[in-house]
């Protein structure tokens, strides 16, 4: 008797120490089933820390457990990452980011700057395929980006109401940290930013509309609040792109609904314009902004100071921050910022890297565009077929368009192109290799 009590005991004992020991392999095993979360999880924290706030990196940590993760599932079940055109060009622009980062005294600034401009698009664009491979994943991404637009275009809309009190995070609103504390900087505290992903999740968000996907009254709220938030940006080359994404779609639009689209918010645009102009409502200080010479003066400055530098060593460049910096203070003498930035993308890799750093970027521009004339459908879903490829040289020339304003080191922004464009490649590879197949099958 005491034999046959006392086993059942033991079990009982065990049962909630074995749980425990389980626990971990238990939450591991969740992990490295649900990529789809755990991407979606790093893009929302890259979202919310910008570059200039001071807090733990989540991102970073975030990233760090997505890679992870991913590689552990890609060894379990078998598979490789696959290698496209735009590879090559992305791996040499990482290691010359990571080679300049190496050769200069160690900066936590440094290694940020190379994780945002190189690594995060590198990675993201390798395993966005991957990870987004079915119609779950793909929608809970289309999901994932509309959502985001409606709070960008909510707080950006608030600002432009001079409302920051309702404005979430509050460092947003923070006079102290990062710029363009005037201006719907959104949670990147850069107003070229935020109007780049009020840009490009816009257009996302007409595709989704014309698949039927987006209608209603969230279609309605859209309708009026997106061009209110990227009014609100009052940025020149924000309003430009916008302006050229509306009629790109108005006459080089595929679908019908997305030319009547582009007509209505031409015409409310147009009519806005006229009220605003008529009642002089907040008129002044857009008149003003797009007016102002100040950043168009300094900029001027900085284009003169680069292109002198490239001119002196055109081939390979000056090299990291550490060298480059010193030789613009000499060369520029009506502005004394604590930082030079060069506010051009190319100007910056033409100063770094020379004819080399701008030729690779020329070569992963050319491959990034070349994705649009893949026929590959997935049936409707979001990110696929030729109709939204047909949006994809919008959304490309928004990106660099902008990077023509302002270098491109913001990780959000950066790790949404890439993630479009490795689904995209990811497809279009797929759609090649099961072509042949497909063709002997019918022959069959």
């Amino acid at each position: 008797m005491s034999y046959s009590v006392a086993v059942p005991a033991v079990r009982r004992n065990a049962e909630p120490a074995l749980d425990l020991f389980l626990l971990p392999l238990k939450l591991f095993h969740a992990l490295i089933n649900s990529p789809t979360l755990i991407f979606l999880l790093t893009m929302t924290a890259m979202l919310f820390r910008p570059p200039d706030l001071k807090s733990f990196p989540i991102d970073r940590v975030a990233f760090l457990v997505l890679v992870i993760l991913v590689s552990l599932r890609l060894c379990l079940l078998r598979e490789r990452l696959r290698v496209f055109p735009a590879t090559w060009p992305l791996l040499a622009l990482l290691a010359l980011g990571f080679w300049g980062a190496v050769t200069q005294p160690c900066s936590a600034q440094a290694w940020s700057l190379v994780a945002a401009k190189w690594m995060v698009p590198f990675v993201m664009f390798h395993i966005a395929g991957f990870v987004f491979r079915n119609e779950r994943s793909l929608q809970m991404l289309e999901l994932f980006l509309l959502v985001t637009l409606f709070y960008l275009c909510a707080i950006s809309v608030l600002s432009l109401l001079n409302a920051d009190t309702f404005i979430f995070p509050k460092f947003i609103s923070d006079e102290n940290i990062g710029i363009h504390a005037d201006r719907a900087r959104g949670p990147f505290l850069q107003a070229v930013a935020n109007g780049v992903c009020l840009n490009l999740l816009g257009l996302i968000a007409l595709d989704s509309f014309r698949r039927g996907k987006l209608h209603g009254v969230p279609a309605g709220i859209l309708f009026v609040a997106a061009p209110l938030a990227l009014l609100a940006t009052r940025t020149r080359a924000v309003w430009l792109s916008a302006a050229i994404s509306v009629a790109y779609l108005l006459f080089l639009g595929s679908a019908p609904r997305l030319r009547r689209v582009a007509l209505a918010l031409t015409l409310t645009v147009i009519a806005g314009g006229s009220i605003v102009y008529l009642y002089r409502s907040n008129n002044d200080s857009l008149a003003e902004r797009l007016l102002d010479r100040s950043p168009v003066d300094f900029r001027t400055e900085m284009y003169r100071a680069g292109l002198e530098m490239f001119a002196e060593k055109p081939l390979f460049g000056w090299g990291n921050e550490w060298a480059v910096q010193p030789e613009i203070e000499k060369r520029v003498s009506n502005f004394h910022p604590e930082y030079y930035v060069f506010h051009n993308t190319f100007l910056e890799l033409a100063v770094q890297r020379g004819i080399l750093g701008l030729g690779l970027y020329l070569w992963l521009t050319v491959s990034l565009f070349r994705l649009r004339s893949s026929d590959a459908s997935v049936g409707d879903l979001p990110f696929s077929g030729r109709d939204f490829r047909k949006l994809w040289p919008m959304m490309l020339g928004v990106y660099l368009l902008n990077a023509s304003a302002v270098v491109m080191n913001y990780q959000f922004v950066n790790a949404l192109l890439f993630t479009i464009a490795g689904i995209l490649a990811s497809q279009a590879e797929r759609r090649t290799l099961t072509s042949p197949s497909l063709a002997w099958s019918s022959a069959q």
